[in-house]
């Protein structure tokens, strides 16, 4: 089921789907509980389901309309190479070792 289909619906029709759903859940839940449920992701499926209808009845309450935009992918920008030639190199900085007093004597 997906939300595109169901954002159509009414709220009644909604709600009914949404009873409809957890009768649903609740026999795949009794089912697995006697050891006859071969398909145990249904249940995930239908809590998502649920979840889908409660969301879309609730944005429907505060009259939310939230639009789905199907995002497309863009080809990456190549961008204005600035590194420079191999021939030119940085000098390397020094590094230098910070000593460190290991017996911990105050100076």
């Amino acid at each position: 089921m997906k939300a595109s289909d169901i954002r159509e619906q009414t709220v009644e029709e909604l709600e009914t789907k949404l009873n409809d759903t957890k009768k649903s859940l609740f026999n795949l839940k009794f089912q697995k509980a006697i050891g006859q449920l071969e398909n145990t992701q249904a249940i995930g499926n239908f809590k998502r389901d649920i979840a889908r209808i409660e969301t879309l009845i609730r944005e429907k309450e505060l009259g939310i309309n939230l639009q789905v935009k199907v995002k497309k992918k863009s080809s990456p920008k190549k961008k204005a190479s600035t590194k420079k030639s191999s021939t030119e190199k940085k000098p390397a900085e020094k590094k230098t070792a910070v000593k460190k007093d290991i017996t911990g004597s105050k100076e």
